[in-house]
């Protein structure tokens, strides 16, 4: 497997006082992470979730220390996206925004789901009956539940890849994803598909914007099953990309490839990963632990 950026260097190896140095600066940012130590290296695992609230405390600015004495990061890709992927979307825009053939949420959805979708089209004004359940998901969690409203400026990916460049430090990236791939896959799902993705949004929209505040809590005490568990982060969890076998085996395939490869190389690397492709059963630390890594860090299960 082929990755963006410049290939694992290996440079003599790091003092083992340096390589804990490093591992006890990140921690005091607060971010839960895992780390992997080896004969060579250390791969320390970030578990990030987007949309931190800003009444999260942690400390970004250690991570920004940690990761200027580190030998490498990985951080998360951007698909793709052409010029062609642009107006392959906007004159298909009716497959990845309306139900097909002129198809009603009520073709699909079984008397209780399409209750509780009325309830919030009342509530919140809206008409959702010939929305893509995919669409409709979004709409309640991004403009409704507004998730992402008073959250910090920056990421974790964000801090990481900002203080990597000031360091000069090596960026490693998994092979992006074609935007026409995604963006075929996204049109070829049956509406049904979705509708996990509709039911969850829902539920996290019906409880209301304290989950938001609380998932951040959460990640901040280092309590994964409890983040995990949040109705908005189930919600994220069950919705395309993430819930599409295809994509989800492979974006989980490409982390693990990634982390062993850091794990055979000399020093020390940052890794920062979405904390569900993490924490999730069977996930990347299921995995790692599974062909024999010794991971410490929080319980994540």
């Amino acid at each position: 497997m082929s990755f963006t950026g410049t290939a694992f260097a290996q440079t003599a190896q790091e003092p083992v006082s340096t390589r804990n140095q490093i591992v006890v600066t990140a921690q005091r940012s607060g971010a839960p992470m895992w780390t992997i130590h080896t004969d060579t290296g250390t791969v320390i695992l970030v578990g990030e979730i987007r949309a931190v609230p800003e009444s999260t405390p942690w400390f970004p600015d250690r991570l920004t220390e940690a990761t200027g004495e580190a030998d490498r990061v990985i951080i998360r890709s951007r698909p793709k996206i052409s010029p062609g992927d642009v107006f392959r979307l906007i004159f298909r825009g009716g497959s990845f925004t309306k139900l097909p053939e002129k198809g009603v949420a009520a073709d699909y959805l079984d008397l209780d789901q399409r209750s509780r979708l009325a309830a919030l089209e009342e509530q919140y004004d809206k008409d959702y009956d010939r929305g893509s359940f995919l669409m409709t998901a979004f709409d309640l969690l991004a403009r409704r539940l507004d998730f992402d409203n008073d959250t910090l400026d920056d990421d974790a990916t964000d801090i990481v890849r900002k203080a990597a460049k000031k360091a000069d430090v090596m960026i490693e990236r998994p092979e992006r994803f074609r935007g026409e791939d995604l963006l075929d896959n996204l049109a070829d799902a049956p509406p049904a598909s979705h509708i996990p993705c509709l039911e969850a949004a829902m539920t996290a929209t019906e409880i209301g914007p304290e989950i938001t505040e609380q998932r951040g809590d959460d990640w901040r005490k280092f309590n994964i099953p409890a983040v995990m568990e949040n109705p908005l982060e189930q919600a994220l969890s069950r919705c395309w990309p993430w819930a599409d076998a295809q994509l989800g085996e492979d974006i989980r395939a490409t982390w693990i490839d990634m982390i062993e490869g850091a794990a055979g190389a000399n020093g020390t690397t940052v890794a920062v990963v979405p904390l569900r492709v993490l924490a999730e059963t069977d996930g990347v630390l299921d995995s790692l632990e599974a062909r024999g890594f010794e991971i410490g860090g929080p319980i994540w299960r």
